[in-house]
């Protein structure tokens, strides 16, 4: 797949667009967004999100469409399990609804300049070193076993206490007032600069959304590994996650397996890149450093099953949880 500086220039060009228009018609005047609000922009990104890869498919052929759809679908998936994270950043800072969105905005951002490092460095390490596929393949399978784990062990209070910590880490350095000054990040109380708790607040969703990148970059290397791919599928699941937030912040209690399904997808895509590895294989010790014959897992097979693991996943939950009448209409965040 040939991509030309000049493609890479308007298609960052255009993103970061999208962003800037995000900023001036919904942020910068800070509100409660509705309902309706959410889904019709939620509805408007993914979209856009589809017609690129429609695009992608006419201009460079149906495996890298494919690609790029796996890519994206298993990049959205894992950033609505990054949603409970936010909803539990926003109740520890209490953050006032109608400042969520711009700590939201922001710390999108911040997330896909931070992948675009991560890809940057994933593609050349790639490109280097074809044993890198193995590490990346491990990673994810250790990944998939410890969500399992504290999806049974933990569940959502695992993820409070791993908050709080940082929480308190941030304010050990960073001098912070208690009360927020409007949707200001720094603030003025007796002459001396403080840090506001949105401030904090956002420090906070930058620090955890490395680590989601450090589950995300591989997950997507296993399915595609076109650096370009790879970030658009990014940046286009990032961007209307602003609006999901609030459009499905009620719902989330509800997906109670998606960690289990998250957690199979990520053991295959593991799976994958360990095939891939062993195809590829330039280890002296494996195969005497030769290719081992194994069998590779198609894009179209790797999409189905994305699909079909989700699917299953978010039927199985909303069945479980059909008589938490509490949970039927979303909630404030």
């Amino acid at each position: 797949m040939h991509v030309s500086p000049l493609v890479w220039i308007i298609t960052c060009a255009v993103i970061l667009g999208l962003f800037v228009f995000d900023f001036f018609a919904h942020v910068r005047t800070p509100h409660a967004p509705t309902f309706r609000e959410s889904a019709f922009w939620s509805a408007v990104y993914i979209g856009i999100a589809i017609v690129f890869g429609i695009v992608v498919t006419a201009i460079w052929g149906t495996t890298f469409g494919g690609e790029y759809f796996a890519g994206y679908v298993t990049e959205k998936a894992l950033s609505v399990d990054n949603l409970f994270v936010f909803v539990i950043i926003m109740s520890t800072f209490a953050v006032p609804r109608e400042y969520q969105q711009k700590v939201l905005l922001i710390g999108i951002v911040m997330a896909l300049v931070m992948r675009g490092a991560f890809i940057a460095v994933g593609a050349a390490a790639i490109n280097t070193y074809s044993w890198v596929f193995y590490l990346f393949g491990a990673f994810l399978v250790f990944t998939a076993v410890k969500l399992v784990k504290d999806a049974a062990d933990h569940g959502a209070d695992s993820e409070q206490d791993r908050e709080n910590k940082l929480v308190r880490v941030v304010k050990r350095f960073l001098p912070a007032t208690e009360k927020y000054d409007g949707d200001k990040l720094i603030t003025r109380i007796d002459g001396k600069r403080m840090v506001t708790p949105l401030l904090l607040a956002l420090v906070v969703i930058g620090f955890t959304d490395v680590l989601f990148a450090l589950d995300s970059i591989p997950a997507i290397y296993g399915l595609t590994q076109e650096p370009y791919l790879v970030f658009t599928a990014n940046a286009f699941a990032l961007m209307g996650l602003r609006q999901l937030f609030f459009l499905i912040g009620g719902l989330l209690e509800r997906l109670v397996y998606l960690s289990y399904g998250l957690s199979i997808v990520l053991a295959f895509i593991g799976v994958k890149l360990v095939l891939h590895a062993l195809h590829e294989n330039t280890l002296p010790f494996v195969g005497g450093g030769q290719p081992v014959s194994v069998p590779e897992i198609s894009t179209v097979t790797s999409l189905s099953v994305i699909l079909g693991v989700l699917a299953v996943t978010a039927v199985a939950s909303l069945i479980k949880t059909r008589n938490r009448t509490s949970d039927d209409t979303p909630v404030s965040n």
